[in-house]
């Protein structure tokens, strides 16, 4: 059974129960191997030159970034990000719809998760530290990535440890830097989506961050939805990374939502960035499939405190 594919204005088919998971707070995603576009498109000849060219921005990277002037690192991240992107078949298209200034600092990035070319490409827009999975540092060239950007590790499974997960988010915001992080807590299709899980929210409240809600699709060459990055089911790095590297014409798309306040309510933050990233229809369809107490739901009694912060007074650049 297919999962349901969700689109503004669309209704919602009939979605399979999402797997067993190890807590309520841990979400599964019924996503699978059925609902990933696999036909190859590129040679053999353009697959191994894509491989040359994320050896050689592997390499070159802590290079340049070493001997680059440290006002001027930002901007070479971003564009080893879109060359590493590149290399993989995908170009970026950013569409600013008021998103944050670009000298803003503190703020607290949320998109939805579809695949591991999703820290890429929102890297390639400003460089960005990430909550990821734990294991991540120990994969092939993301991980020595993951290890330079400082990823903030999370081990789902591990309930006990969010606290401190929040906590060490909230220090790196008051520090002034930009974290992002996909609070649907699992990878989907990207036709497919789950909700965004309220608890890491509560960094951005303990400190007075603002969120930038960030709309990520994947699109091919007619401009339709693309799942060959989403990172589902069964797969496994070296399949995700295969058919990333023989795909063709494929775009991510990301469009900078206006900030949100982060208010006193993680719940109410969390919907809030929901609505932005997805849309009203949507977010309806999907709580009609799952209900807000469905699987995966965060449970009531699930309550995260981290010690108090004071958010430095921050320089917001006015203009367009």
């Amino acid at each position: 059974m297919m999962p349901a594919f969700l689109s503004p204005g669309s209704g919602a088919l009939e979605c399979p129960p999402a797997p067993a998971s190890a807590h309520a707070w841990m979400p599964s995603s019924p996503c699978g191997p059925e609902c990933v576009d696999t036909e190859p498109e590129a040679g053999r000849l353009r697959f191994a030159a894509r491989i040359a060219g994320i050896g050689a921005v592997a390499v070159s990277f802590p290079i340049a970034y070493l001997v680059t002037p440290r006002r001027y690192r930002a901007r070479v991240q971003t564009r080893y990000a879109r060359a590493l992107l590149s290399c993989c078949g995908i170009q970026v298209r950013v569409i600013d719809n008021g998103g944050a200034p670009a000298d803003r600092e503190g703020l607290l990035v949320v998109a939805g998760h579809i695949g591991w070319t999703d820290i890429i490409a929102l890297s390639a827009v400003r460089p960005t530290a990430f909550v990821a999975r734990a294991d991540m540092v120990d994969w092939p060239v993301l991980g020595d990535i993951a290890r330079r950007v400082r990823v903030i590790p999370i081990e789902r499974e591990r309930l006990r440890e969010l606290p401190g997960v929040v906590h060490r988010i909230a220090e790196r915001l008051t520090a002034g830097e930009r974290i992002g992080l996909f609070p649907e807590g699992t990878t989907w299709c990207g036709r497919a989506h789950g909700r965004l899980r309220p608890a890491l929210f509560q960094a951005a409240i303990d400190t007075g961050t603002p969120v930038q809600p960030i709309r990520l699709r994947y699109l091919d060459r007619h401009g339709e939805v693309c799942t060959v990055p989403g990172f589902v089911g069964v797969d496994t790095m070296a399949d995700s990374f295969r058919r990333v590297l023989r795909s063709k014409g494929v775009v991510a798309e990301l469009v900078l939502q206006p900030l949100e306040q982060p208010g006193t309510d993680r719940k109410d933050l969390a919907r809030r960035c929901e609505q932005a990233i997805r849309g009203d229809a949507v977010d309806r369809a999907f709580a009609d499939i799952i209900g807000r107490d469905g699987p995966g739901a965060e449970p009531a009694e699930l309550t995260v405190q981290a010690p108090e912060h004071r958010h430095p007074k921050l320089p917001v650049r006015v203009g367009a």
